[in-house]
């Protein structure tokens, strides 16, 4: 379909405000987003339309229309019922990058203009395709509206007898076209984490066929995917094709509901900083109300790391579902290489659900690892011993062997319990007074003093068993070991003095 024909459906009321040389072009589909960066949306050819709900200043229309050009879309239609006009940022900007701009009226929604270009557009493709593409695109701007994805899916499971369902690599169902059996969405899930390649057939669920969202996804574990009753190879062309346009709604949906910029997103992050930097419970509870964590019951902490496959904006997203079957929506952050959760407080211990969710995602990771730890239960007061606990709980996971190590509170020898509720700067300061002397006298003089300190300590102060682990003499060991005490005048034959050694070793 050529531009040209646009303005000839004088029903519609188009005007053309630039681009009228290029009026010869051809329309491949229609897309409609309010991204202001939707080029992994684009493969060309496409008549986007926008009510600019991207556009905060002028600016941004640089950077909107730079991404059509770069992604070489035929044409934009723009149009904004509380503005009338269009403004002269976006004329110019599409000026500059050659795109045909299109004012549309507002008399005229982009579900009308879409479903007369499509009409347009079927006259090559089988009817039926005609027919779902249309009213589908339809719903999708209901989807915008909150009507989500269960719309579409159905549409499409009973107008076309394609039933399908949208799933997180957990093998929770997102949305579906029918109720998918319960023993059923773990195979899918497992199949689109291990599948060579896709669309794939899963081992144990062979009549189903999964395909990704994404198929530009760094990590399968931080997707979601498609599932469709049925053999992929058997299909037409047009069904392969309603296929793709239906992973396109569904990456469109998942990426309207990421929180990271919506402003339930940023608290949660500033909730989890403030946490994080000891903030009073007069700055941290307004910002609990707001993401609506508020539990008298109190809360609990999760820590998580990835150890290679998944970079924190990703582990974010896998902390959240890891966390689906206790709170919908946690809050969130990412604290360097470390994301921290805080939800309410569930009436049982949520460890073994954590755990099972993370089993679940182990196919996932390849040889990659995510090690969790979990808090206990601790009021507003106590949220930064909750993270520091959780945050002990993930570094004994580390030690565990799997892909998927998880550690409760339940697991934390009590000076743990005891160290995490211990300010900052009071644990760095002892740190510092007890090793100090013994890693700059290492470092001077390449010696193993610390090590030899951690031995000790290991075998209960027995010489002999621990000259046989560090491999050397007795005599050797007591010097070094005197060398310890006169470095930082302990004496190690005291259990008060063994102790504080122990507790600082641990805290490094």
């Amino acid at each position: 379909m050529r531009l040209r024909a646009l303005l000839e459906m004088t029903e519609l009321g188009l005007t053309l405000l630039t681009g009228g040389e290029k009026a010869d072009r051809t329309v491949r589909w229609v897309v409609t987003t309010d991204l202001l960066d939707p080029g992994r949306y684009l493969s060309g050819g496409e008549l986007v339309l926008t009510g600019l709900v991207w556009r905060q200043d002028s600016g941004d229309s640089e950077r909107f229309v730079g991404c059509l050009a770069a992604a070489g879309v035929s044409a934009l239609g723009a149009g904004d019922p509380e503005q009338g006009g269009l403004p002269s940022d976006l004329v110019e900007a599409c000026e500059r990058h050659g795109i045909p701009l299109f004012h549309v009226p507002a008399a005229v929604s982009f579900a009308e203009l879409t479903e007369l270009v499509v009409r347009r557009l079927s006259t090559a493709r089988a009817s039926d395709m005609a027919a779902v593409l249309d009213r589908h695109r339809r719903l999708v701007a209901g989807a915008t509206a909150g009507a989500g994805l269960d719309p579409v899916l159905h549409l499409i499971g009973h107008d076309l007898g394609m039933p399908c369902w949208v799933l997180t690599p957990a093998g929770r169902v997102v949305a579906g076209s029918h109720p998918l059996p319960a023993e059923t969405a773990p195979l899918l899930a497992r199949g689109f984490l291990t599948a060579k390649r896709m669309p794939c057939a899963p081992p144990g669920a062979e009549r189903y066929s999964v395909l990704p969202v994404d198929e530009q996804t760094t990590s399968r574990v931080a997707d979601w995917f498609l599932a469709f009753e049925g053999a992929w190879d058997d299909w037409s062309r047009e069904r392969r094709a309603l296929a793709a346009e239906l992973a396109a709604v569904v990456a469109l949906e998942r990426a309207r509901m990421d929180d990271r910029l919506s402003p339930e997103g940023r608290v949660s992050q500033e909730l989890v900083r403030l946490v994080l930097s000891d903030g009073r419970p007069g700055d941290i509870l307004p910002r609990l109300q707001v993401t609506g964590l508020l539990s008298e019951r109190g809360y609990v902490a999760v820590a998580a790391t990835s150890h290679g496959g998944l970079r924190p904006g990703e582990l974010r997203v896998v902390v959240k579902e890891l966390l689906n079957g206790s709170c919908a929506s946690p809050a969130v952050g990412v604290a360097g290489e470390e994301v921290i959760a805080l939800i309410p407080a569930p009436e049982t211990d949520i460890t073994g659900e954590v755990r099972e969710a993370a089993r679940a995602l182990a196919p996932g990771l390849g040889r990659g690892r995510l090690t969790v730890g979990v808090s206990g239960v601790a009021p507003v007061e106590g949220l930064r011993g909750a993270v520091e606990e959780a945050r002990h709980a993930r570094r004994m996971a580390e030690g565990r062997s799997g892909p998927d190590a998880v550690v409760g509170h339940d697991e934390l020898a009590t000076h743990l319990l005891l160290l995490a509720s211990v300010p900052d700067d009071v644990r760095q300061v002892f740190r510092a007074r007890l090793l100090d002397p013994l890693r700059g006298y290492d470092r001077e003089h390449r010696a193993d003093l610390v090590g030899t300190l951690e031995a000790f300590l290991r075998v209960s102060g027995s010489w002999t068993r621990c000259a046989e682990i560090l491999h050397v003499h007795v005599n050797t060991l007591r010097y070094r070991i005197q060398r310890i005490e006169d470095l930082t005048g302990r004496d190690l034959s005291r259990l008060e003095d063994r102790v504080d050694f122990f507790l600082a070793l641990r805290l490094g």
